[in-house]
């Protein structure tokens, strides 16, 4: 398992109200909702979160970590995620493999239900429930996850939505260890699965790069005109 972390920057203010967009960001968001003590603070999070307050979110295997500014204050949240252990790292691999087309959709920011299905056929659980997020906060608010948290919790939708590598690297296997194992793994097997190929790869990087310009604009609220980038 790879101990690299990632910085995403800090995300502006957004006027959006929608929770999520893409299926498994909703799942993500179901989980938090069951997490959350009561309405009001998930309300309170969710505000906290578009108002840009929350700094650089640090993903790593098994955790986030971001500073909250709030009401003059700085608070230090922890989010923690259960990993795959090798077993299930292995699993997963053979799941992205077995299909033609899926570690390319995961590079184009897409994460395809059939490869969460079959993952979970195997044993793999991508997606967490409530009781699987577990936060700590630097505030003195005795409900866990506190508002602080949420915001953290809300913002992680955001990031997965737009690259799904971002709930596989908090479950312990992100993009570059991925795909060395995909490489490692070899050429077709006598099933008929295959790695993928160059050409593949280079496609889906390009479509992953159009992907990324176009959630600056989306997440920083710009101009509409984003056909030049589709």
């Amino acid at each position: 398992m790879s101990g690299q972390t990632v910085v995403h920057p800090r995300l502006p203010p957004r006027r959006r109200t929608s929770r999520a967009d893409r299926w498994w960001g909703k799942a993500w968001v179901r989980a938090v909702e069951e997490s959350a003590y009561a309405e009001a603070d998930l309300v309170a999070g969710r505000s906290l979160a578009r108002s840009g307050r929350v700094r650089a979110i640090e993903v790593g295997p098994g955790t986030a970590v971001a500073v909250v500014e709030e009401r003059g204050g700085q608070w230090r949240v922890e989010v923690a995620v259960p990993v795959l252990d090798d077993a299930g790292a292995a699993a997963l691999v053979e799941t992205v493999a077995a299909q033609a087309g899926r570690v390319t959709a995961l590079l184009a920011g897409d994460l395809p239900h059939e490869l969460v299905e079959h993952a979970e056929e195997a044993g793999v659980e991508l997606l967490p429930y409530g009781g699987e997020l577990e936060t700590t906060c630097s505030c003195e608010g005795w409900v866990d996850p506190c508002v602080h948290a949420l915001a953290v919790l809300h913002q992680l939708t955001w990031l997965l939505e737009a690259d799904p590598f971002v709930l596989l690297h908090l479950r312990g296997t992100g993009r570059e260890e991925l795909l060395a194992r995909l490489h490692a793994r070899g050429p077709a097997d006598p099933d008929g699965d295959a790695e993928p190929d160059d050409d593949d790869l280079t496609t889906a990087y390009d479509a992953a790069a159009r992907a990324a310009r176009l959630l600056e604009v989306l997440l920083g609220d710009g101009p509409p005109e984003v056909d030049h980038l589709l």
